[in-house]
């Protein structure tokens, strides 16, 4: 299935639940959507948000008739993504779409009364949105993106395409669930491959990290998944520093 495909099933039936409920409760009023995602001037994100746009009007729900939409980027910061959640909990929503794990903890953090649709977060139950992908309980439920446990595939992957790797520094973000859960994973089948693993902040000086590392031979390097990771500035710095 291509990833547009899925994105549009996916936002389909988020932006379905709940409001055909509420417009049952209360006919008439425009309802609310905030939206939580990523990166503004990414091809990405704007590819998902219009989607996002188009399944609403097929489902009915058409912009400036019977919903408005508010939509915040957290740009991968975690401080804009605490100030955009703040101030979107502040409008009362009738519900919240939230792209990541960071933007749904941090929308979390802000209410539990209004309800949340999450999408591309990793492991929802480790990362404690949710009590259960049966019964997520609470005011957040969504849609997965990986467990935990498909993190220990990475550097299997990498010691598959190049057995020589004995080092691997992973690029992830120590101050979010998702970054601690991915790589304390990757720590635990490290010995088992004959590798070491080194961390490398994604909040520090990633490039003189990386042309550290690359000194000494035999490194390989995995990037985890992550909202700092995802911006087009970072990618093409860490492609660039992990070319040279």
């Amino acid at each position: 299935m291509r990833r547009r495909d899925f994105i549009e099933g996916v936002l389909g039936s988020a932006a379905a639940w709940p409001l055909p409920a509420l417009a049952q409760q209360q006919p008439g009023r425009v309802r609310l959507i905030g939206a939580l995602t990523g990166i503004a001037d990414d091809p990405l994100t704007k590819a998902e948000y219009a989607a996002f746009r188009q399944e609403l009007q097929r489902l009915g729900w058409i912009e400036g008739q019977n919903v408005r939409i508010d939509v915040r980027f957290g740009e991968g910061d975690a401080s804009r993504i605490r100030k955009q959640a703040a101030e979107l909990v502040a409008l009362s929503p009738d519900v919240i779409l939230s792209t990541g794990g960071v933007s749904t903890e941090l929308l979390l953090q802000a209410t539990r009364t209004i309800p949340i649709v999450f999408v591309i977060v990793p492991d929802p139950v480790g990362s404690g949105f949710i009590e259960s992908l049966a019964e997520p309980g609470g005011n957040a439920t969504g849609f997965m993106q990986f467990e935990y446990s498909l993190s220990a595939k990475w550097p299997e992957l990498l010691k598959e395409i190049a057995p020589n790797v004995k080092r691997v520094a992973v690029i992830w973000d120590p101050t979010i669930t998702a970054g601690i859960g991915q790589f304390a994973v990757i720590q635990s089948v490290a010995p088992s491959l004959g590798i070491d693993v080194r961390p490398i902040s994604v909040h520090g000086d990633i490039e003189r990290a990386i042309a550290g590392f690359a000194r000494v031979p035999n490194g390989g390097l995995v990037v985890t998944a992550s909202a700092a990771t995802a911006t087009e500035t970072r990618r093409e710095l860490i492609t660039t520093c992990h070319s040279v």
